[in-house]
């Protein structure tokens, strides 16, 4: 990543929002390096080195600022196809991507080759992925002693340490801290919770996020109340299956989202974080967005395109959706998740199921899913959807190639333009997504031509996603009929 040290000092000195996380700032006098909104006193010039990432900074020599925390700096979000790449990676990595695989299998997943990964990596973040993950573990570990009462072991192993005594020489070594040094909560065994915070580019329209989340949340998956998301959680971690429950909501007066995890999901703390940046499109830079959309995006500043939690989830509840409302869709996705998912005990009544995984759907036999409602085309579709992601025939998931992936969605029975676009917004994080045929896009813009509302759309590239968010928002319950096929 190309970095201007004149912009990024000016940036440093108004403690600009926009710049937050683009780039990190090293002061040589103090062996620290900060975020750019850092409420420290800014320091000279001439002290001053810029950075494309906290591993380059640390890979530097230098250690992270313990007022503003570049842990906690807000992601990114690229549609250039090299850049794009090696976000994806960043983000797999952030999630432990590297954790319980090799380079290798990440590069086959995305699907380039190794060297070709290691390259446009190097070129945007400055170190190797393998270095940039390192610095990852370590920002995660210092992320949990700080706000978690986790003992140190749980937080070496949550942060993807094999070793406690690798973990404390390497603090010690890149740090200068023993890891005790960063409490500030007393460490117990029976936290029930984790409490954490993510960072964004203001402004968030979190009313209107969460409301397109709320007309769409699976019941007993999902629930949304008072200004809060939360939601039941299965993942896999080393192996071993993690279930539990999160939930999300503003912090008053900042531009941050307050996170509470079940503490049965300590080891997978740096994956449900990085869904969750996903989910609620937290790397998104609305002014670069609003510029390309001008008048169109005046009545919802900080509007986001809503993400996936799970690619796969997301994908049934989009199938199950087509040529049916929105409310439909939902009781049969609460169908699927309570008649194939694993109950599971949470202090809110209305999260009582995980949302099963491709493989348990995959397996499932089709008339126990026709016995739920739903029709014997969508049965086969979702069943063959299915056995592809459990394969890894299919990904859904940032990072992932879009054309190929869209071919891919396409080639499988009951899964036309329309859900593979819609997919590629919300699985695949596509910013220029763009579903023409869509019922609300196409009465918001006053045609009936879908290869005209594509004509018109390409005034919005590379954000035609965030526009069609506009023109679901610019009509009235624009919500309820967008979503059909």
């Amino acid at each position: 990543m190309w970095i201007n040290d004149d912009v990024c000092y000016q940036a440093l000195t108004a403690r600009d929002a926009r710049f937050d996380g683009q780039f990190f700032v090293a002061v040589v006098t103090t062996g620290v390096y900060c975020r750019p909104v850092c409420p420290a006193r800014v320091p000279r010039r001439d002290n001053c080195r810029f950075f494309a990432s906290a591993a380059a900074a640390e890979a530097d020599g230098y250690r992270p600022c313990l007022r503003c925390r570049p842990e906690l700096a807000p992601g990114h979000a690229s549609v250039d196809a090299r850049r794009r790449l090696a976000r994806a990676v960043a983000a797999r990595i952030d999630e432990g991507g590297l954790t319980d695989n090799h380079l290798g299998a990440l590069a086959a997943e995305l699907g380039v080759s190794d060297r070709h990964l290691r390259r446009a990596f190097g070129d945007e973040f400055g170190v190797s992925p393998v270095a940039y993950a390192q610095t990852q573990r370590l920002l995660l570990a210092k992320r949990l002693l700080t706000d978690t009462g986790l003992p140190v072991t749980e937080v070496a192993l949550a942060a993807g340490f094999g070793s406690v005594r690798r973990f404390n020489a390497l603090f010690r070594q890149r740090y200068r801290l023993q890891p005790s040094q960063l409490r500030r909560l007393p460490t117990s065994r029976h936290q029930d919770s984790l409490d954490f915070q993510l960072a964004y580019r203001p402004p968030l329209d979190w009313p209107r996020l969460l409301a397109f989340l709320g007309q769409r949340a699976i019941a007993g998956v999902e629930a949304v109340d008072d200004g809060v998301y939360r939601r039941t959680v299965a993942l896999s971690r080393q192996g071993q299956a993690l279930r539990g429950w999160l939930a999300v909501r503003p912090v008053p007066g900042r531009p941050l989202l307050a996170v509470t995890l079940s503490a049965s999901l300590a080891r997978a703390v740096p994956e449900v974080l990085g869904r969750l940046q996903r989910l609620f499109d937290l790397g998104c830079q609305p002014q670069e967005v609003s510029a390309r959309l001008g008048e169109l995006a005046e009545a919802h500043p900080g509007l986001r395109v809503p993400g996936a939690f799970d690619g796969f989830e997301a994908a049934v509840r989009a199938v199950l959706g087509q040529q049916i409302t929105v409310r439909a869709a939902c009781t049969l996705a609460g169908r699927v998740a309570a008649a194939l998912g694993e109950p599971l005990a949470t202090p809110f009544a209305g999260l009582t199921h995980t949302f099963p995984d491709a493989e348990r759907v995959a397996e499932s036999r089709a008339d126990p899913l026709g016995e739920l409602g739903i029709i014997r085309t969508r049965v086969k579709a979702i069943q063959v959807l299915a056995r592809a992601c459990a394969d890894g025939d299919l990904v859904l998931a940032p990072g992932a190639a879009v054309e190929d992936t869209l071919a891919r969605l396409q080639a499988l029975p009951g899964i036309g333009d329309w859900t593979a676009q819609y997919l590629a917004m919300r699985a695949l994080g596509w910013p220029d997504a763009f579903p023409a045929a869509d019922y609300g896009v196409l009465k918001a813009l006053g045609e009936t031509s879908p290869a005209r509302a594509r004509e018109r759309a390409e005034a919005w590239r590379p954000w035609r996603a965030y526009a069609v968010m506009h023109l679901w928002q610019s009509l009235e319950k624009g919500e309820e009929k967008g979503e059909r096929q």
